[in-house]
């Protein structure tokens, strides 16, 4: 199974539904780096996706997007096939 990192807050709703799809998909393990706690980690973000919300969203290396990105991968069939690459 390949890494997922998410950048995420205490309370975004955006953010737990984006762990429940991962784990529905059989992921066990987000390494979460929480921007609310630690403002570099919010710079670190927006230097690597251009974006500031969260959460992003990364598998292996690849940056997925935000939730409605993720949804969408799974949606068109690309999520499963990411994931066990």
């Amino acid at each position: 199974m390949s890494k997922v990192t998410m950048y995420s807050t205490a309370v975004c709703p955006f953010c737990i539904n984006a762990e429940r799809l991962l784990k529905s998909k059989g992921v066990t393990e987000i390494d979460k780096i929480r921007i609310d706690l630690d403002p570099a980690k919010r710079d670190e973000m927006m230097a690597k996706t251009g974006r500031r919300t969260v959460p992003q969203i990364y598998i292996g290396e690849q940056h997925i997007g935000g939730f409605d990105d993720l949804a969408a991968l799974d949606r068109t069939g690309g999520l499963t096939p990411l994931l066990q690459s």
